[in-house]
């Protein structure tokens, strides 16, 4: 057709070719980092989560009990086996172990604003089972003593496990994605 100029084969109109292109890139970038985004992260059975210490600012937060909805999916069978199993044994006046844990954490909380142990630390806390894992930095290693033996003294407490470094670097824990 005589008189219109098509964008992309009509040399007068470099600009906006490249422009038109920029912007097709542009979304085509975006609509593939939504489809490779990663799924979201929920606290699917509220196990208790906690932070009872803060001081060192740099320390990587934990992942704690935050799961993707397959990893929920994989883990339900297995806390229904692991929860009751506990009563069965007759190690439980509960039905289930995963009864224990909003009671140990309000506890745990308790003991950690009485006490000034461990005040130049952060520390995370999440209670499943029984379990306490107790995860995030210490300023030195002679901080870091004391903390399993501290948390076992809480009534229902079957097992501690702490993934504790010293200083803010590298964990040996899982860490939340940054946002």
């Amino acid at each position: 057709m005589p008189g219109k100029a098509n964008l992309f084969t009509d040399p007068a109109t470099p600009y906006m070719r490249a422009l038109v292109l920029r912007s097709l890139g542009g979304c085509l970038l975006l609509a593939c980092a939504a489809a490779l985004a990663a799924p979201p992260l929920k606290n699917w059975f509220d196990d208790p989560f906690i932070q009872v210490r803060g001081r060192i600012a740099a320390c990587p937060a934990p992942l704690g009990p935050f799961a993707t909805e397959a990893e929920m999916k994989q883990q339900a069978h297995s806390r229904i086996e692991r929860g009751t199993s506990c009563w069965l044994a007759k190690q439980c006046a509960k039905p289930n172990a995963y009864m224990y844990d909003a009671d140990i954490a309000a506890d745990l909380r308790r003991r950690f604003a009485k006490s000034r142990r461990f005040a130049n630390a952060s520390l995370w806390l999440t209670v499943q089972r029984r379990f306490v894992y107790v995860e995030g930095c210490v300023r030195s290693r002679n901080a870091a003593s004391g903390i399993e033996a501290f948390i076992k003294q809480t009534p229902d407490v079957q097992l501690v496990i702490a993934n504790i470094i010293v200083g803010a670097g590298k964990p040996n824990y899982a860490v939340m994605p940054e946002r």
